[in-house]
């Protein structure tokens, strides 16, 4: 788009063309309100902090205006079904829609992590990639198991190969069947691995770069949290100069930022290193990389899972530090990487690996106060477990590195906790309101454009105060009475959201012991099949864990119960949160109000918004925690953070309700 064009165009304009588009379709008011927010911020370069709740169409609300901004927009999502939404629907019809008033057709593209793509360098050497077992590490009663499972390999990476010779992309999400985790990392290159496409033999046929030339040309570039993480704490180098930053499902932004500065140690790690490495080093040097793997699976053995609050063990300082020495010694053997090495990527691969462990150790090493280290141990009986640093807060990486020279636009249904953006905005590195009423601070302003629905209306929600308050882990049989009772009246159509599998499970079993309704449980099959079924049978119910708690759409019939079984604070075991909560704990505050019933507040809204999904959508939210009515403070905090739907502590009302829904439509 010229600049002339760009002054002419309004965001009002481009927002009518594309609602215009759609038949029957109109602007909403929350979403003008929200286009044009975003022209005035990248205007006056003010950071914009939007609350838009579901059914608002926030996704056209930012797009409009971002076409009108020189250069690239970069839009950040957090799940993957969102940015398929945008890339496969909502950027085409934009496009198309608004190319009469711009006079021409904007272009889009996507960027995702190097891990994305299938590298060509890696491609060519498939077949002799070494897997992390052997036929001959296992045990006799598993060879039969492991001959089928590397014949199942050998026809991914054929299908991988033929794939390989027609993709124009290069993307694993265009590979259609897929193939397994197993099988891609055999033919992709994860960003520490890659050698550059200047010094690759094959950095002219390279597919992620392609994509970064793409992203370069585009007018607006669709994008993830983990890898708009990597970007920032890579200096800024990976996602192509922009001016404005759009951030979708803001609220996630901060945790994403943790895994992306989160580090660990395992012995399987070191061991794949040293496999990778083993070539390039010297006997004695390779024997002390096997060394360190056995001292740490030793210091590993005995050690609970949880956090590391005075220093780390003998046994665990003990095998870091001969890590840290053995990791040193093999990446002073290997050298640098020259013009004439004859295997750049393989050396860049053992380096890349070697060096990752090697700051890892020296990051545990140093036990900084704006770290926290744990042991964490699987609970799927695989038997892994790992030595795990990360930071502290991300808050200082967000403030320092996400703001400079481009406008952001933070947005999400859930960024206001107890009515107020002042916490959200702290957790993303922005300075906090001089008053705490107040919608901005230095720098920054917000807005709550509201949401079409109706809540009071469309939906109830029933807390169960008459309940015991909530003990033990698991489903208390007070609350399994509840369900059966909430369930029963409705006749299925009931979403469970519950804070452990092992409620889940309970809850299930109850269910289908008690009645005859199907009850779909998630772990018993792949989610997308689970959710499925639950939109196609109305009949239905569907219990799960967190990922539930976020992931599901279910607009209609087929949901009108969201059960929750407890508010969803996080876990004493939940390291990070525990470290955090103690911090502020140490420094006067109350750890609990400023960390634990945040992280609460936004997991129960993002569970309560399950559902109501559209304008014709009706139903309960029931509560089986009485604490959301009978605790002091929080409690009221909690309740304000969530959609004002028509609220009550009476279970015939509930249950009257529910049964009116379940009667047959005259």
């Amino acid at each position: 788009m010229t600049a002339a064009t760009r002054r002419k165009a309004k965001a009002a304009d481009l927002l009518d063309a594309a609602v215009g588009a759609v038949p029957g379709g109109a602007a909403r008011p929350g979403q003008q309100e929200m286009a044009n927010a975003i022209e005035r911020a990248v205007k006056e370069k003010e950071h914009l902090l939007v609350q838009a709740g579901t059914g608002t169409g926030k996704s056209l609300a930012y797009l409009t205006p971002s076409l009108l901004v020189d250069g690239p927009v970069v839009v950040s999502t957090a799940t993957l079904a969102l940015q398929n939404q945008l890339i496969a629907h909502d950027l085409p019809r934009l496009a198309d829609a608004v190319e009469p008033v711009l006079g021409r057709r904007p272009k889009f593209a996507v960027l995702k992590g190097r891990h994305h793509y299938l590298c060509v360098a890696k491609m060519e050497h498939a077949d002799e990639e070494e897997p992390t077992d052997t036929l001959f590490d296992a045990a006799p009663a598993q060879r039969t198991q492991w001959l089928g499972e590397a014949g199942r390999l050998g026809k991914q990476i054929q299908r991988l190969q033929a794939w390989s010779e027609k993709t124009k992309t290069g993307d694993r999400d265009e590979l259609d069947p897929g193939v397994d985790d197993t099988a891609w990392r055999q033919v992709s290159m994860p960003a520490r691995d890659c050698v550059g496409a200047a010094r690759c033999p094959y950095g002219q046929e390279c597919f992620a770069e392609a994509s970064r030339v793409r992203a370069r040309e585009a007018d607006i570039v669709i994008t993830n949290h983990s890898l708009l993480a990597v970007d920032m704490l890579a200096e800024r180098n990976i996602v192509p100069p922009h001016k404005l930053l759009v951030i979708d499902e803001a609220h996630e932004l901060a945790d994403r930022v943790s895994s992306a500065s989160q580090a660990e140690l395992t012995p399987e790690v070191l061991e794949r290193a040293a496999k990778r490495a083993r070539t390039l080093l010297p006997q004695d040097t390779a024997e002390a990389l096997a060394t360190a793997a056995d001292s740490l699976t030793v210091g590993l053995a005995d050690m609970p899972a949880g956090r590391i609050t005075t220093g780390l063990p003998p046994l665990l300082a003990q095998a870091v530090i001969l890590i840290d020495s053995s990791t040193r010694a093999a990446l002073s053997a290997i050298g640098e990487i020259k013009s004439d090495d004859p295997d750049p990527v393989r050396k860049q691969q053992a380096k890349a690996s070697l060096d990752e462990i090697a700051e890892t150790a020296r990051r545990l090493l140093e036990e900084s106060d704006f770290d926290v280290a744990w042991v964490e141990k699987s609970d799927l009986g695989n038997g892994r477990r790992a030595l795990v640093v990360a930071p502290l807060s991300v808050a200082g990486t967000l403030a320092n590195r996400l703001y400079d020279e481009r406008t952001v636009v933070a947005t999400s249904a859930t960024l206001t906790l107890g009515g107020r953006f002042d916490t959200v905005a702290r957790s993303l590195g922005l300075p906090a309101p001089r008053v705490p009423q107040d919608t901005h601070g230095e720098g920054w302003t917000s807005l709550d454009v509201g949401s079409p629905f109706d809540y009071p209306k469309q939906g109830i929600l029933y807390v169960a105060s008459h309940l015991p308050r909530p003990a033990a882990s698991g489903l208390p049989d007070q609350a399994g009475e509840e369900l059966l009772e909430l369930v029963n009246a409705l006749g299925g159509a009931t979403l469970g959201l519950f804070s452990s599998r092992r409620a889940a499970t309970q809850a299930a079993e109850l269910v289908r012991a008690r009645t005859t309704l199907p009850v779909l449980l998630q772990g018993e099959e792949a989610l997308p099949l689970l959710v499925r079924r639950f939109r196609e049978e109305r009949e239905t119910c569907l219990f799960g864990v967190m990922s539930l708690w976020q992931g599901v759409d279910v607009p209609g019939e087929s949901c009108q119960l969201v059960v929750i079984d407890r508010l969803p604070f996080p876990r004493p075991d939940e390291p990070l949160a525990a470290a955090r909560a103690a911090a502020v704990d140490s420094a006067g505050g109350s750890g609990f109000s400023s960390v634990s019933v945040p992280i609460a507040a936004i997991r129960l809204a993002q569970g309560v918004g399950r559902l109501i999904r559209s304008t014709g959508d009706k139903g309960v939210v029931a509560v089986l925690d009485s604490r959301l009515e009978t605790a002091r403070g929080y409690g009221a905090f909690l309740r304000k953070s969530l959609p004002p739907f028509w609220y009550t502590t009476r279970q015939e009302v509930a249950l009257g309700a529910l049964k009116r829904l379940a009667a047959p439509k005259a």
